[in-house]
């Protein structure tokens, strides 16, 4: 399955955002692999972020991931940067942007 999700950078916190996306921890890229992504990539446009990412089972990667250490200390670090934050918890599976068309 893909899920489309957007979140927003504080616009003076931009720089930092995408130098904490340049060192993304090994240890959390392997979670969220091992919790079923394939595929996640992140666009920015100003200070919106647009993310896709592929998966199986979106709820079951956010239920696998909601309780690791490594995850928790991420999403710590992202709440500091972001205005728009998206719920990586597992009750946040359904936030997901709606489709609206397809080719």
């Amino acid at each position: 399955m893909r899920v489309a999700l957007h979140t927003k950078v504080r616009a003076d916190r931009i720089e930092a955002y995408e130098e904490a996306h340049r060192e993304v921890p090994a240890e959390l890229t392997a979670a969220i692999r091992a919790a079923g992504a394939t595929s996640w990539t992140i666009w920015r446009s100003g200070a919106d972020l647009f993310h896709l990412l592929e998966c199986a089972d979106y709820a079951a990667l956010l239920a696998a991931l909601d309780r690791l250490p490594v995850n928790i200390a991420w999403q710590a670090r992202m709440a500091e940067l972001l205005d728009v934050v998206h719920d990586y918890s597992e009750g946040g599976a359904d936030a997901g942007l709606p489709v609206v068309w397809e080719l």
